[in-house]
């Protein structure tokens, strides 16, 4: 039996949009740009093209070829003794799926509370005069132990999976048609509103400012790296999972560059709408600088209803912002559950039963996530990071299999734009040292703090803590391993 395919090429190019332009656009980038300015922007931007780009173009060559999911298609790719490695990169991307799902529901929570706010006999605004902690309460309050959020977060697996359960072309594709444009659309508006507020040009000038400084921080290399990756979809195993539905004579190359540079141009509009209003709110430069160099989660949830309710028309601009965020985050959950459903259905399962246990292992293991934002902060680091580690996997598999004749004989058929392969195979050779490196110097510093807590023992529970994600890699590889076997037998052989 024939694997569905997309209709067009704009299918699929829709679909890795959907996939890469998500809440890691519109809530992640603008945190991470905020910490670290243009310093982090600039680290971004380079691996996007060394890091992204050829994990990218790789991950869709595999996935072309082989039309099964992450682990089937890893493993028929690197071989048998390797089906571990491909077990990983799901288990990774799932981890990543399951708090990220929280993240659609904390928008849909917004989008309510500013439909809301349309209705009420007072503005936000003078709530806000009143109440100065009333923004900050209401997020406390949603991603702490609050039932209507998990209740939102299990909707909002359920209308992913029914969307799925439809197939490519009549639920992914319709859905991300729709999706992607309505959001460029809406995200232009949100820019164009925060940069003519008094003080929102300082904001940008902040948003693309370089501290020279900051390059000898072994965390904004790994946190570059890893959003570069985390927004893209670069070491996901998402764009393998995409591109088993792509035609056998889809433009590799093309597509990949159209996914990426759509990627991270929704993400500087993200952040042009984002950093220019905390300039533009806050009572100081320093203030601002402060409030940005925090990390906060919450950026993006509090700072846009501030941004809003001082300007004319604001409750409908706030509305319109958390549609669009929900939308991103949205189409970014689709290829996340996509994948699950596609590795399920390898298992020769029946299309109700992968429904079934598709819904129940994102309730299940989503739920810490909505009940604690410590535990949702300790997942995003934990899986975020390990982008990295699934990405290595991928670089060694492909240095396996000779990387330019896997370029030439893969990524270069049925391609009008053709990388040199002296690049490609750079890329390839150049980011296993790299990412073995990030890691090396990651791991190697501040020993004590990040290792063993304040009675000194192993620090499982920290929420950034190295033991706690050595731990977790470890259980999954360990896992992986013993399992390898099994693995190959059950996504291969059957």
């Amino acid at each position: 039996m024939s694997k569905e395919q997309f209709s067009n090429r704009w299918g699929i190019v829709l679909a890795a949009l959907g996939m890469a332009i998500g809440a890691g656009n519109l809530w992640r980038f603008p945190r991470l740009a905020g910490q670290y300015g243009g310093s982090f922007i600039l680290l971004w931007i380079l691996f996007l093209f060394i890091w992204s780009i050829p994990l990218l173009l790789s991950e869709f060559a595999i996935g072309k070829k082989f039309k099964k999911g992450v682990i089937g298609s890893f493993a028929l790719f690197a071989g048998k003794k390797y089906a571990w490695m491909g077990f990983f990169i799901t288990v990774c991307t799932l981890g990543i799926a399951f708090y990220y799902s929280i993240v659609t529901a904390w928008s849909f929570r917004y989008l309510t509370f500013s439909l809301n706010n349309i209705f009420k006999e007072a503005t936000l605004l003078e709530t806000l005069q009143s109440d100065p902690d009333y923004l900050s309460n209401f997020w406390n309050g949603i991603s702490n132990g609050d039932w209507v959020t998990v209740v939102v977060y299990i909707c909002v697996i359920f209308l992913a999976a029914f969307i799925l359960i439809r197939g490519v072309k009549n639920g992914l594709e319709k859905a991300n048609k729709l999706l992607i444009p309505s959001l460029f659309v809406l995200l232009l508006v949100i820019v164009i509103v925060s940069l003519n507020m008094e003080g929102g040009v300082r904001g940008l000038e902040y948003m693309f400012a370089v501290d020279w400084s900051l390059f000898s921080n072994s965390t904004i290399w790994i946190e570059a790296l890893s959003q570069s990756a985390w927004s893209t979809g670069a070491g996901w195993g998402l764009m393998m999972t995409l591109s088993a539905f792509s035609r056998d004579n889809e433009d590799v190359t093309l597509n990949t560059f159209i996914g990426a540079f759509g990627n991270n141009t929704a993400s500087l509009l993200s952040g042009m709408a984002i950093l220019p209003a905390v300039f533009a709110l806050a009572a100081s430069d320093a203030e601002a600088i402060s409030y940005l160099q925090s990390g906060n989660q919450a950026l993006t949830f509090t700072i846009i209803p501030m941004l809003f309710a001082n300007v004319p028309g604001g409750d409908y601009l706030s509305v319109l912002f958390f549609l669009a965020l929900f939308v991103a985050a949205f189409s970014s959950l689709l290829p996340m559950v996509e994948l699950f459903m596609q590795n399920v259905a390898d298992l020769n399962i029946s299309k109700k039963k992968t429904l079934f246990f598709v819904i129940v292992c994102f309730i299940v293991f989503g739920f810490p996530s909505a009940w604690s934002l410590d535990f949702f902060s300790n997942q995003d680091w934990v899986w975020g990071v390990g982008l990295i580690v699934t990405g290595l996997f991928i670089l060694i598999g492909v240095a396996m299999n000779n990387p330019v004749k896997f370029k030439e004989s893969t990524i270069d058929v049925g391609s009008d734009m053709v990388l040199p392969s002296v690049f490609f195979r750079f890329a390839i050779f150049a980011n296993i040292a790299i990412g073995f490196f990030l890691i090396y110097w990651w791991l190697s510093q501040d020993y004590s703090s990040t290792w063993f807590n304040d009675k000194g023992q192993w620090d499982l529970f920290g929420t950034y803590s190295n033991a706690s994600t050595i731990t977790q890699w470890s259980i999954v590889i360990i896992v992986g391993i013993l399992l390898n076997r099994f693995l190959y037998n059950k996504f291969v052989k059957e």
